[in-house]
């Protein structure tokens, strides 16, 4: 059950993160983006949710230790400022550690990188010449529009601010994993490093516990647990209230974890019965992995896992029995949630 329980918590922590931010993304939509079939819209909170799951997959699929490098967290974040700086020397002259940094070979795509920011460039230099025009309030509105200034606040020093969270990190070393990634987890809400990616906070302790060696088998996550937890906890001014509602939350999520697991075994057992006597070429064991690892499928999703075609895709669902959530006549989503 390993891989359909790794896979459904990337997409359960996903959505659990935007509810603690007091954001509702259902997971079924969540679903249904990542696979390319959306029936609406995508929201800009899906598109955030989105972004959580595919820095949670990166993370796992790498080395405990990728996500809190330099080139780990310049990844995550999306921010060239960061890749361009050398946080984890800073930290380490501030520590009295300071070791000289190994060259490292140019990126693959650098040549490509290069190109694009040129286009940047010169469209930056083509907006400016636009609002000439204007010469007391050019200055203000190239600074609205032009670059990155149009997505990041360029007062929001985010080097300084991950050289404090690292700092912490570094403190926090010989301290027990869970304790650690407790005060990591308070400093990364207070310093809120990574501008436009709070988010990304839940992820980079989830990865500092794997780093540890605290949970090896899989990812780890709290914001499923954190749910159940009040706000007036998690957001209390008393910061040993807030490390007490963090450690209460990693056992909530640990709990639910255990249940999950449960339940999948016994949806497994359940489906594979419907497997006696059927032909070896069957499609209905692909049907039933893509059930397992995700928390609802729609018949458009079966019937490319198992190449069937869509009506072929609604046998396989009525034959294994799973259950129908959405009520609806139209984009049903089938799972054992």
């Amino acid at each position: 059950m390993a891989e359909g329980f790794i896979e459904r918590s990337h997409f359960f922590e996903s959505a659990a993160s935007m509810w603690v931010a007091g954001e509702l993304v259902h997971v079924e939509d969540l679903v249904l983006h990542d696979a390319h079939m959306d029936i609406r819209t995508p929201t800009h909170e899906l598109t955030i949710a989105h972004s959580i799951l595919r820095a949670r997959r990166r993370i796992a699929t790498s080395e405990p230790d990728w996500a809190l490098s330099d080139r780990g967290l310049a990844t995550l974040s999306g921010s060239r400022q960061v890749e361009e700086t050398s946080e984890v020397s800073v930290v380490r002259e501030r520590a009295g550690e300071g070791e000289p940094r190994r060259s490292e070979e140019p990126a693959p795509l650098a040549a490509e990188f290069a190109h694009i920011d040129a286009v940047l460039e010169r469209s930056d230099r083509l907006i400016s010449t636009m609002l000439k025009g204007d010469t007391e309030a050019a200055p203000e509105r190239r600074g609205l529009v032009v670059g990155d200034l149009m997505i990041r606040d360029p007062d929001w020093d985010e080097v300084d601010r991950l050289s404090q969270w690292r700092s912490v990190q570094h403190v926090v070393q010989d301290m027990p994993p869970v304790l650690a990634g407790a005060l990591l987890f308070d400093a990364w809400e207070a310093l809120d490093p990574v501008q436009r990616q709070h988010g990304l906070g839940g992820v980079m302790i989830g990865a500092y516990l794997r780093y540890r060696g605290k949970v090896t088998s899989h990812l780890p996550g709290f914001n499923v647990g954190l749910k159940v937890i009040g706000r007036e906890r998690r957001r209390a001014k008393d910061r040993s209230i807030r490390l007490v509602a963090f450690l209460d939350a990693m056992s909530a999520s640990a709990d639910a974890g255990i249940k999950e697991i449960a339940r999948l075994s016994q949806a497994r057992v359940q489906m594979e019965r419907r497997l006696l006597g059927r032909r070896s070429t069957s499609s209905l064991p692909a049907a039933i992995e893509l059930i397992l690892s995700r928390p609802v499928v729609s018949a458009g999703m079966i019937a490319k896992a198992a190449r069937v075609t869509p009506r072929g895709a609604l046998t396989l669902i009525a034959d294994l029995g799973v259950r129908e959530f959405t009520g609806r006549g139209r984009y049903r989503a089938w799972g054992v949630l």
